[in-house]
């Protein structure tokens, strides 16, 4: 099995030692996405519905770098610190997914880096594999 590191400028840096996502047996696995400006490398303040919207916008991005889009996206994995945000985040998250959704797991969490109120990880399909 082959594993390709994926790296982009579309999406803030990794934080930590992890990659911001890999390919691999003909799946892009996308590490989970926090709400920084990749810009910046801030955390933006708002609502959950800023940071879900941002989020979803990185996780684009690096699917971008990949040769992918949201569209790819067979799986996601959304951690929110509290369920209460869950109405607004989904209302969001159905702005990116319109077509043949995802599978979806949504977990609350007792914290998150940086403070933060939600991170969505992804795994999409590798379209050069296809």
């Amino acid at each position: 099995m082959k594993k390709k590191v994926i790296n982009t400028d579309y999406a803030p840096k990794a934080i930590g030692p992890y990659s911001q996502a890999v390919k691999a047996n003909g799946f892009i696995f996308v590490s989970g996405q926090i709400p920084v400006d990749p810009v910046t490398s801030e955390i933006i303040k708002g609502d959950i519905g800023e940071q879900t919207r941002l989020v979803l916008k990185n996780i684009s991005g690096i699917l971008k770098a990949a040769g992918a889009d949201l569209n790819d996206v067979v799986k996601t994995t959304v951690y929110l610190t509290d369920l209460k945000n869950f109405a607004h985040m989904n209302q969001i998250y159905g702005e990116f997914f319109t077509a043949t959704f995802p599978a979806r797991a949504t977990i609350e969490v007792s914290s998150l880096p940086k403070g933060v109120n939600v991170e969505i990880e992804a795994i999409a399909i590798d379209r050069g594999i296809r």
